[in-house]
């Protein structure tokens, strides 16, 4: 059976009654071709321009190596000045990629390059969004975001490989107790199932994202990006109006973030180790009893 992915609905254009009904309330992931193509960002964000508006400033880098278990949650591997990066990436394939970079807030003129999207819902968190930048073949392991907000994550430059599962699939998926990413020992694209049988049978949805396409990712929803051409993307969050959603960010962003970073300066391997055993366990159990239920 394997893992069955089924196409992103695609719009052109769409109402903030359409997008309601349809995307938001169900919580569906949705590709907006056309949202983007009203930013001036469109036209004017090459890599040239990116280069030239925060080149100077140094950025940490990150690869697609197994996590150090004593290292804090998102531990940089590398170091270099933001333009010398671009570099990089237009040159030949890396897997280092930047993540959760705001160069927004170092060159504020990229505020008026883009619009967010009032017009089909509210909520919207950051002044400085998150940007993300990756070499052709890197690859954004498979997690959820911790603050479980709505995403509006728009692509620039080249095309991105995405895949997407709802929340309720986290055990199969083997996630990681205390935390929002999933075990890294397999290859979400090419999965072993003889290793990793609760993934045999997970259901999710596969999307390729174009220059100015914008991905809707609903809250909670667990995502593995590839870059298949080095290019970026920009997120625009908004929180659910749901408060269980809301007290669950909290709790990610306060409990569970604390405990489990003071467990790893204080047990390292150990506790990671036992975490491994824990998803492994969990994944099992879950695939005996055929959760979730559709």
């Amino acid at each position: 059976m394997g893992i069955i992915l089924k196409p992103i609905d695609i719009v052109d254009d769409i109402t903030k009654e359409e997008f309601f009904e349809k995307y938001l309330k169900p919580r569906k992931p949705v590709v907006i071709k056309n949202m983007a193509r009203k930013w001036p960002a469109y036209q004017k964000w090459t890599m040239d321009y990116m280069k030239q508006a925060v080149g100077d400033v140094e950025v940490p880098l990150y690869d697609s190596s197994k996590a150090d278990p004593a290292a804090p949650i998102n531990a940089s591997a590398a170091k270099m000045k933001f333009g010398d990066y671009i570099d990089l990436i237009e040159r030949e394939p890396t897997d280092l990629r930047i993540f959760l970079f705001d160069p927004i807030k170092q060159a504020p003129k990229l505020l008026d390059d883009y619009i967010f999207p009032k017009d089909l819902m509210g909520g919207f968190l950051d002044k400085y969004p998150n940007m993300f930048f990756g070499g052709k073949g890197s690859v954004t392991f498979l997690h959820y975001d911790i603050d479980m907000a709505h995403i509006f994550h728009t692509h620039f430059n080249g095309r991105k490989h995405i895949l997407l599962f709802d929340y309720k699939w986290k055990d199969r998926l083997y996630q990681i107790p205390y935390a929002t990413y999933a075990l890294e020992d397999y290859d979400i694209e090419h999965p072993d199932f003889t290793k990793f049988p609760a993934l045999d049978g997970v259901e999710g949805i596969e999307c390729f994202l174009e220059h100015g396409d914008t991905l809707f990712m609903p809250t909670g929803y667990w995502h593995w990006m590839k870059y298949l051409d080095g290019s970026f993307s920009i997120s625009l969050r908004a929180w659910d109006k749901s408060w269980a959603v809301k007290a669950h960010s909290l709790w990610n962003l306060t409990v569970q973030r604390n405990f489990d970073n003071f467990m790893k300066r204080n047990f390292k391997a150990k506790y990671m180790t036992w975490k491994e055993k824990k998803a492994i366990e969990r994944a099992n159990y879950a695939l005996k009893k055929g959760l979730p239920k559709r």
